[in-house]
């Protein structure tokens, strides 16, 4: 059996890019391998049992139902939904959940071309050993046709988003107490607004699609021990996070690379140097819930997941580019605050070390250092006819603006998201995202159709409008229809 999994592993790796937001070291590596040998051979080895059972007329592995989750959730009995009687054996496991879904996009701006037909498969396992130990795998395939239909895109850009292998969520938990720790590659949510992240500053992303995806598939878990301590209304959370998970942001050439320049550049390839534990993300959440409001502060010192663009070529020589990592501070908070008719939602985050890019050909590095304070305050409510409405207010504020760098010293915006679920199995919702400094904008319509137990069908657009060296304007020419098939199991 063993040698048999040593050619699939030696296949795959060979076919497939291996993408798990860091710097793809030999440690990753064998940490990917190893994780992919225990999801194979717990299919192999649940199977095998499950033979025996049948056989033995006996249950050895007691299997509950998991109700899953786009958000961490501070209780992991929640989480898991294990409430295992002591008469009841161990080990308990959860059985394979998961989903696959179908996505075809189709670029109407010029030149017209379909952008997308991907097939995504996530599986995961979750369990318990005894009382105070579970665990969970999981990994996620991609596979992307049009890389292989069409050369509208770069090789590059071909090669990075035809076929990936991503490791999910693989951790093992240990309950103590007050106290809940986790080690492994984790998700892990510090807040979340509609539409955009503004607290959220531990998650890596995969912004090879802008924050198009839904955010449970944008999100790159990160390699992490987590110490979580609750006690009455009081929650506190300490990170350690040895080897930093980045953000993907895809090539040059393709549709939703984050520089958007007026001229041909050049760019090395992305500088993921100094990840290792002597160069490791740490930070400290509290969290406390008064009168109602539900508070929290943190602090969070990191190797930066968005990367800055540095111009490595002299002024004189062509315009070449390297992406790389500052090490940056975070300070910041979120609100929480149920007042009957709606929910008040607000996130706070002030950021020291991050670098701009620089209008000034003259510049050192292409860059200037400024410091900003990011800022979120949003009312969600709950209408008649299953009818939900967000509306909120964003703003970035830059100290001691440069005006050599492309934003304004306050860039402010609003968001508008409506949902309703006007027919049986029928849905429909609109998120629209709108400058208030410009003319610039983005939209999103979609049709959900639930047309079968554990299936969806859904129907949308995504529609930007601004100038090109702006944040929605530079995919200006990226307008799309897309549709999604997905089912869960």
């Amino acid at each position: 059996m063993n040698r048999f999994f040593r050619k699939k592993l030696k296949a795959l790796h060979s076919h497939i890019d291996i993408k798990e937001g860091d710097n793809g070291s030999k440690y990753y590596y064998e940490c990917f391998s190893v994780a992919l040998f225990v999801i194979f051979f717990s299919i192999n080895l649940q199977a095998a049992q499950s033979t025996n059972d049948e056989k033995k007329n006996s249950v050895l592995f007691t299997k509950e139902t998991i109700t899953s989750s786009s958000q961490t959730s501070d209780s992991l009995n929640a989480l898991f939904g294990l409430e295992q009687p002591s008469s009841k054996p161990y080990p308990v496991t959860s059985g394979w959940r998961g989903f696959s879904q179908y996505e075809l996009a189709y670029t109407y701006a010029d030149p017209e071309h379909f952008s997308k037909s991907r097939l995504r498969t996530e599986l995961s396992l979750a369990g318990q050993l005894n009382r105070k130990v579970k665990w969970k795998i999981g990994a996620r395939f991609d596979y992307d046709a049009i890389h292989d239909l069409s050369r509208f895109y770069p090789h590059a850009v071909r090669r990075d988003q035809r076929a990936e292998l991503f490791i999910r969520e693989n951790y093992l938990d240990v309950s103590a107490g007050d106290f809940d720790i986790r080690i492994g590659r984790q998700h892990i949510v510090w807040g979340e607004m509609v539409g955009l992240f503004f607290a959220d500053v531990v998650s890596a992303k995969d912004m090879r699609e802008f924050v198009l995806p839904d955010f449970d598939i944008l999100r790159i878990p990160q390699w992490a021990v987590r110490t979580e301590y609750s006690k009455n209304d009081f929650h506190a959370d300490l990170i350690w996070i040895p080897f930093a998970s980045i953000d993907e942001s895809g090539r040059p050439g393709a549709e939703f690379f984050p520089l958007a320049l007026p001229l041909q550049a050049a760019f090395l390839k992305e500088d993921r140097s100094g990840h290792n534990p002597s160069n490791s993300n740490y930070g400290i959440r509290l969290s406390q819930l008064i009168n109602g409001w539900d508070l929290s502060a943190f602090y969070y010192n990191s190797i930066d997941a968005a990367p800055t663009f540095y111009r490595v070529s002299s002024l004189f020589e062509p315009l070449t580019f390297q992406a790389r990592h500052d090490r940056i501070d975070q300070f910041g908070g979120t609100l929480t605050k149920d007042l009957g008719i709606s929910v008040l939602k607000g996130e706070l985050v002030y950021t020291d070390g991050r670098k701009f890019n620089s209008l000034n050909p003259f510049q050192q590095d292409g860059l200037i250092k400024q410091d900003t304070l990011d800022y979120a305050l949003g009312l969600d409510f709950n209408l008649p006819a299953e009818t939900r409405f967000n509306l909120q207010f964003f703003q970035r504020i830059f100290f001691n603006h440069n005006p050599d760098i492309i934003p304004a010293a306050a860039e402010s915006g609003v968001t508008f998201f409506l949902h309703n679920a006007f027919k049986q199995n029928w849905e429909t919702q609109v998120l629209l995202i709108h400058s208030l400094n410009r003319s610039e904008w983005m939209l999103r319509p979609k049709l959900i159709w639930k047309f079968q137990k554990n299936w969806r069908f859904a129907l949308g657009a995504d529609v930007f409008n601004g100038k090109s060296a702006r944040f929605f304007g530079r995919f200006d020419n990226n307008d799309r229809v897309y549709t999604e098939v997905r089912f869960s199991f």
